[in-house]
């Protein structure tokens, strides 16, 4: 995998799993001086390339499929006070709680031919998050989004009997395309917490990683 370090020179460390697709640019607006940051994507491998031992605090927020990715790695990060699921089910191809056969049907037919149209149903609520997210946008390319698919499926079938649900709160956009909001709520119980007029990238609701943290 791939990641961003955000160095403001703190004790404390925010890991995002971001989701699908990312890269560090979609969550540019997110300011934090008061921790470092550390963005992981583009996921290949399981593989965190970094050094957590100088932090006394680590939070973790994972989205989309990046909760799938978290749930495996979460028990080997040390010294974490809060763990955050973002839109997103640690159980990420189940029918029910993850990926329905319908919705990744439609992740796997994203092309160059129709990614804006994409992102205007499924990824913002608004024609002025449309053109954020735009402006922020992902430059990974529709070949590195695929293979990244196709690990996370393989990854899942292997690795399904370890899935952890250790999450202490779920944050979920109230028009969350992908996953089945129903379902989520009954999953994560009373743990849940809902974002009014969002849809699956909720975060120019937000101004830090922060306050995802403490919704």
């Amino acid at each position: 995998m791939k990641f961003q370090y955000i160095n403001h020179h703190s004790e404390r460390l925010v890991v995002f799993f971001a989701g699908w697709g990312c890269d560090e640019h979609q969550f540019a607006e997110l300011k934090d001086p008061g921790s470092d940051i550390l963005i992981l994507f583009d996921y290949d491998d399981l593989k965190i390339p970094f050094d957590f031992s100088k932090y006394a605090e680590l939070n973790v927020i994972a989205y989309s499929a990046g909760v799938f990715v978290s749930s495996l790695l979460n028990a080997g990060l040390p010294r974490v006070k809060k763990r955050v699921a973002v839109n997103g089910n640690p159980y990420l191809f189940d029918e029910d709680l993850g990926l329905s056969k319908r919705i990744l049907n439609v992740l796997e037919s994203v092309d160059l031919n129709n990614y804006l149209a994409f992102r205007r149903q499924y990824m913002v609520e608004t024609d002025a998050e449309f053109s954020e997210y735009n402006r922020l946008q992902s430059l990974r390319s529709v070949e590195s989004c695929a293979g990244e698919l196709n690990f996370l499926k393989e990854l899942y079938a292997s690795r399904k009997p370890d899935i952890r649900d250790d999450f202490d709160k779920a944050v979920f956009s109230e028009n969350e395309p992908f996953f089945n909001l129903d379902n989520q709520k009954k999953f994560y119980d009373g743990r849940i917490k809902i974002v009014a007029a969002a849809r699956h990238h909720l975060f120019f609701k937000f101004k830090s990683f922060e306050e995802i943290l403490n919704y």
